[in-house]
């Protein structure tokens, strides 16, 4: 306060020394001095940009509150009252934040002191920025997580396959009866005699291949 004076100069250092009221305050000093040095259009025109606020669409209860905060301090000499301040704001909520502030107040928020009702606001519209940003953080760390999936394993969609695949890549096909051992098929001449009993044989003629000549003239003799 007493830095203040030092910081007017021509016509307004003037005015500070003539007067014959001692301010205790600086805020007293400020108001007589803005009333004295504002334009009387300018407080008009601030004044009723108070009474007519409104919450934008997309505005945050915090950014609204900043905003309206911001706009009275540009005029404190306004002199509109705390709970008149009050009640301007509160019209010019979104109905979904007046329900919000309503429901917080445990009742109306107009049924508040003032002062009680400032709190309560600023406790309100930081709660919701912290939640803002939490809910944006978790959005992005599920954004980071979806853009680098697992590694997927290509599930085997050939159901019965006639082939089996190593991992070096070679393709093993499906064994075939003309593939099979030569020791299985010399098991197979007394798997058969065995079955058929006492049957005679002597019509019976096997194939079993051109490199197994000699077994069918033994089976033709039997």
């Amino acid at each position: 306060m007493k830095a203040f004076p030092f910081s007017l100069d021509g016509a307004a250092k003037d005015w500070l020394y003539l007067q014959l009221v001692l301010f205790n305050t600086l805020g007293d000093m400020k108001c007589t001095f803005l009333e004295k040095f504002f334009p009387t259009s300018r407080t008009a025109s601030i004044r009723k940009e108070i009474c007519g606020i409104r919450q934008h669409t997309r505005e945050t209860l915090h950014e609204y509150w900043e905003r309206f905060n911001k706009l009275c301090a540009t005029c404190p000499h306004h002199q509109i009252s705390e709970q008149l301040l009050i009640q301007y704001f509160y019209e010019g909520l979104s109905m979904m934040d007046r329900s919000m502030i309503d429901a917080a107040s445990g009742g109306a928020l107009m049924d508040k002191t003032p002062a009680a009702a400032r709190h309560l606001i600023s406790n309100m519209a930081n709660l919701k920025t912290q939640i803002g940003q939490l809910a944006n953080t978790v959005s992005q760390l599920q954004s980071a997580g979806s853009s680098n999936p697992p590694s997927q394993t290509i599930p085997n969609l050939r159901g019965n396959a006639s082939a089996v695949t190593l991992r070096s890549g070679k393709e093993l096909p499906q064994p075939t009866l003309q593939q099979l051992p030569k020791s299985a098929e010399a098991n197979f001449k007394p798997m058969l005699i065995r079955s058929l009993g006492q049957r005679k044989l002597s019509h019976c003629h096997f194939h079993l291949g051109p490199s197994r000549q000699g077994s069918q003239s033994q089976m033709k003799n039997y």
